[in-house]
Parts: structure tokens; C-alpha cells; sequence
């Protein structure tokens, strides 16, 4: 997905720049940024991430960087922040998002005689670079960030910063945050509220869908009001976010125990231990294990200081790899249990899979497999959450296909948890992965686990519906 950080302060802003973006490094692995306004210029660093963490590889370049504004990202795909030469000025900018008719920009840019873009490997554009051509487009940085948000089909969340402050806007339908932290001297933009509190920033505002503001390092000024409708991604809760931030006043971790526990509410199996796939398994399993009154314990432990998150590599050899070197097990508490473990979500299924296939190998009775959210049926088309080549990579779709045995398939009978599709569906899910039992969060459940209101959540991932 990817995250951002910005800081416009009275006095230096760079350690609290590079922070704040390090915390932001649970959201992407293959790229980080970090641009700041030296009142004359920018100074820009860029570093591939995909084998090194953010501070190591930033750590040499704080000595070159002054300012009191600055920009920093965390990106799953892209280099930026890119810094702009244009009509409006110079300025960095930096995005996250997706974006589906990146293809028709681009020819839409050409026919007005935008000469050029530069390529990215495998001939791809920087969706951050098609993004600084639409605002360029018009007569000013507000203009211009409207136009972008209403041309633009999946979302854009970005930061500007150019010479008079950090143009800070949410994505249209609001599908990711933005927060604003205050402290004396100082204002700080995020993606992740887990940002503020250890530099010092409370929060004092969240952008509202589409909203745009200007931040200096004397206040907020409103450039463009939020609109009405927003459909912020339930995923956050369920996965993304970092269980200390909190979205919409919504906290992470305290969603996952509410969600583990409405899990077991909704349950009935007798094991022995109630156990969560490190990381984000893990909050889910101490609601499941409360609300049970079934003890929690850990029969694996991940290895974290030098393996980065499993899903994000591209191979299935490597995913795999990666899955069983960065979990050890405790064969203690393996051998003749009966085992249920909460994990976020099931996606391709293969690292749930030989996780239970290795429980098996200790000789663990039973392996009961919880996830948090329903079948992901659909790959999201707003927020990168992964780069799959086809839905069949997903567990639940492949079940259909075998199930229907063609394409023409009413997914919506998919989709519904009272359905006897559905049921057949996970059932058949279950034997494939060699688990002993398998259920999913019934959608309405996790979204009353969030507490906004439905209509404000997107839950494009496992209904098709945005």
C-alpha cells in the first residue's frame, strides 16, 4: 500500500521527518523518501528498501539534509518523493493510492502535448509523476489536486510541499487517512497515527474525504472542504493499520480483540489453546481466547529482527521460504494439542497451508484455522493491497472455479455467509488446506467490530461492492 509522513515546523524538521516516516515502514517494502524545503531548494534522498530497513539506509543522509518543511514515504512500488519544475513553482510530491486508468491520463496528456514521462522498469510510468502532470495542468495547487482527485479512477491520497507549506489532501472517497498532529513549533501530516505520539504531536484534526488543507508552520488553512460521502477501507482495521493508531477514532488494536471476540461468540469448537499468526493474528486471538474463556498460547514465535512481512514477495517460492524461516515453533505446545489460530485473512491460502502441514509435522492433534474478515473474493482495485496476477490466485475464487466448473458464476451467493454456496465454498477451502475446521468472519460482524457505519466502509475485497 504505502504510507506518508510531512512535518512543517519552526526550527529543523528532519529527525522528526525521518521518524515519522520509519513509522510507516509495516505499509511498504520496496522503496523509501524523504524531500525537504531548504528555503532555497529541496534536498531529496531515495533508497531501495526491500532488503535493508528504512533507518539504516537513510541514517548516513540526515547530515545533508536541513529545513523546516519536509516530505517522507514508504512505497510498495514506486520511487518518490518526485521533486516538480512547473508553471506553479517548484515542488515535491508524493501519493498513495491506485491508480486504474493511469493509461488514459497519460494519452489524455499527450494529445495536450505533455511531452514526455519517464519510465519505470518494464516500461511503467510513476503514478506519482502522472499525478504532479494533472495538477499542473491548472492555474494553482488547489486547481490542480481537484482535478487529479476527480479525474483519477481507484484513489490518491498525496502530499505537495512546495514553498509556502505541505498541501495536504485525502483521497477522494476518504478510503485512506490523513491526520494532523500539532506540538509547540510544529505540524506533522500522517498516514499513521502510531506516528505521533513518541514525537511529541497530538492529533488535532483528520481530513475529511477529499479534503485539502495547507499547512504551515503557523496553522491549518482549509482550501478545499471534505465531501460527503467516504469509504474508508475496512481492511485498515482488519490488517494494514499499526495496532497502536487509531482511524476515524477507531482504534486498531481494540477493533481486532472486539472482532476476535464476536469470532468466538459465533463459535463453537473445543481446543486446547486459542493461538494468533504473528503479527496481525494476534490481537484477533486474545478476543477469541477472552471471550472463550480458552487459554492463549503462542506454538509459534516470528523471528522479526531481519524477515520482512511474507506477503509481499511476487514468487510463490519465496513467499513460501520466507513463511517458514521467519516462524519458529515451540513443539511444547504443539504436540497432541488441539490447536485454533486466528490470522487477519486468508489471500492465496499456500503460507496458511504449510503452517498447518508443519503443526501436523509436531505433532499437533488438530489445526482449527479462524480468519478475521470474510472470503477475499475480489482484488482490491483501490489500494494495492497486493499485485496478483488473477483473482484465481485468491483461495476463495479458485474454490469457486473448481465448485461452478465454469465463469459464468453468480458471486454473490459467494459473498453471503447464510448462503449454501458460501458454505460449500469454505468447506471446500478447509480440505484443500488440510485444516481441520475453518470459518470466517461473517462481514456485518466485523464491521459492527469497527463501529462506524457500514455505508462509510469500503468492502470492495470481499463483495465487489465500493
Amino acid at each position: 500500500m504505502g504510507g506518508l509522513f510531512g512535518v512543517v515546523s519552526k526550527h529543523d524538521c528532519v529527525m522528526d521527518l525521518y521518524f515519522g516516516t520509519d513509522y510507516h515502514s509495516h505499509l511498504g517494502t520496496s522503496r523509501g523518501g524523504m524531500a525537504v524545503w531548504t528555503g532555497k531548494s529541496f534536498t531529496r534522498f531515495i533508497h531501495n528498501i526491500e532488503n535493508i530497513q528504512f533507518r539504516s539506509k537513510f541514517e548516513m543522509d540526515l547530515s545533508a539534509m536541513s529545513g523546516n518543511m519536509g516530505i517522507g514515504c514508504i512505497s510498495d512500488y514506486e520511487a518518490q518523493p518526485l521533486t516538480v519544475r512547473s508553471h506553479l513553482g517548484n515542488y515535491a510530491i508524493t501519493t498513495v493510492g491506485r491508480i486504474n486508468n493511469i493509461d488514459k491520463i497519460v494519452e489524455d496528456c499527450f494529445r495536450k502535448n505533455l511531452i514526455h514521462f519517464l519510465e519505470m522498469s518494464e516500461g511503467e510510468i510513476n503514478p506519482t509523476e502522472v499525478v504532479s502532470a494533472l495538477i499542473d495542468q491548472e492555474d494553482s495547487f488547489k486547481d490542480g489536486i481537484l482535478r487529479a482527485q476527480e479525474t483519477i479512477d481507484g484513489s490518491c491520497t498525496m502530499l505537495v510541499l512546495s514553498s509556502k507549506g505541505i498541501y495536504a489532501a485525502r483521497d477522494f472517497y476518504g478510503r485512506t487517512p490523513l491526520i494532523v498532529g500539532k506540538k509547540d513549533g510544529a505540524f506533522c501530516v500522517t498516514f499513521e497515527s502510531c506516528a505521533l505520539t513518541n514525537l511529541g504531536y497530538k492529533t488535532v484534526y483528520e481530513l475529511g474525504p477529499g479534503e485539502i488543507i495547507l499547512l504551515t508552520p503557523d496553522g491549518i488553512e482549509q482550501i478545499s472542504p471534505p465531501r460527503d460521502k467516504m469509504k474508508i477501507c475496512a481492511f485498515l482495521w482488519v490488517y494494514f493499520g499499526y495496532p497502536s493508531s487509531a482511524y476515524e477514532g477507531i482504534n486498531v488494536e481494540i477493533m481486532r480483540n472486539i472482532n476476535g471476540s464476536i469470532l468466538a461468540r459465533n463459535d463453537k469448537v473445543d481446543v486446547d489453546y486459542v493461538c494468533g499468526i504473528p503479527d496481525s493474528g494476534i490481537a484477533h486471538a486474545i478476543g477469541y481466547s477472552n471471550e472463550a474463556k480458552i487459554p492463549y498460547a503462542r506454538p509459534f514465535v516470528k523471528y522479526t529482527p531481519t524477515w520482512s512481512r511474507s506477503f509481499m514477495p511476487q514468487t510463490r517460492e519465496v513467499r513460501q521460504k520466507i513463511a517458514k524461516m521467519k516462524l519458529m515453533p515451540i513443539t511444547d505446545l504443539i504436540e497432541g494439542k488441539r490447536l485454533l489460530f486466528c490470522d487477519d485473512s486468508i489471500v492465496r491460502g499456500t503460507q496458511m497451508s504449510e503452517t498447518a502441514q508443519l503443526l501436523y509435522s509436531y505433532n499437533a492433534k488438530e489445526v482449527h484455522i479462524r480468519s478475521a474478515c470474510p472470503p477475499l473474493i475480489f482484488n482490491c482495485k483501490y489500494l494495492n493491497f497486493s499485485r496478483m496476477r488473477t483473482e484465481l490466485d485468491l483461495a476463495a475464487r479458485r474454490a469457486i472455479k473448481k465448485l461452478q466448473g465454469n465463469d459464468s458464476i453468480d458471486l454473490d451467493k459467494y459473498c453471503d455467509h447464510n448462503c449454501e454456496e458460501y458454505k460449500h465454498m469454505v468447506d471446500h477451502i478447509a480440505k484443500q488446506l488440510g485444516f481441520s475446521s475453518l470459518k470466517y468472519q461473517a462481514l456485518p460482524d466485523m464491521l459492527d467490530a469497527i463501529g462506524l457505519p457500514h455505508e462509510n466502509l469500503c468492502t470492495y475485497c470481499w463483495n465487489g461492492k465500493s
